[in-house]
C-alpha cells in the first residue's frame, strides 16, 4: 500500500480491524479473511467522510445512508 497521507490511515485501520483480529492458518486462510474484510469495508461499513454512507453507494449513485 501507499506510503503517504492517504494510504497510512487505510494501513492503520485495516490492521487493527483485519490482520490483528484475525488468526490466520494458512495463507489462502488469510486471503479469504482479507477479502472479506475488503467487501465489508466496501459495501457495509459507513464513513463519515462521505456522509455516513459505505463506499459502495458513491459507485451506485446512491444518496441513502447505510443500513444500521
Amino acid at each position: 500500500m501507499a506510503n503517504n497521507s492517504f494510504g497510512e490511515p487505510l494501513n492503520g485501520k485495516f490492521r487493527a480491524e483485519c490482520l490483528n483480529a484475525h488468526w490466520c492458518l494458512s495463507l489462502d486462510d488469510a486471503r479469504a479473511k482479507m477479502e472479506e474484510s475488503r467487501q465489508d469495508y466496501n459495501t457495509g461499513r459507513p464513513h463519515s467522510a462521505i456522509g455516513n454512507k459505505p463506499p459502495i453507494s458513491l459507485m451506485n449513485g446512491s444518496s441513502a445512508a447505510a443500513p444500521p
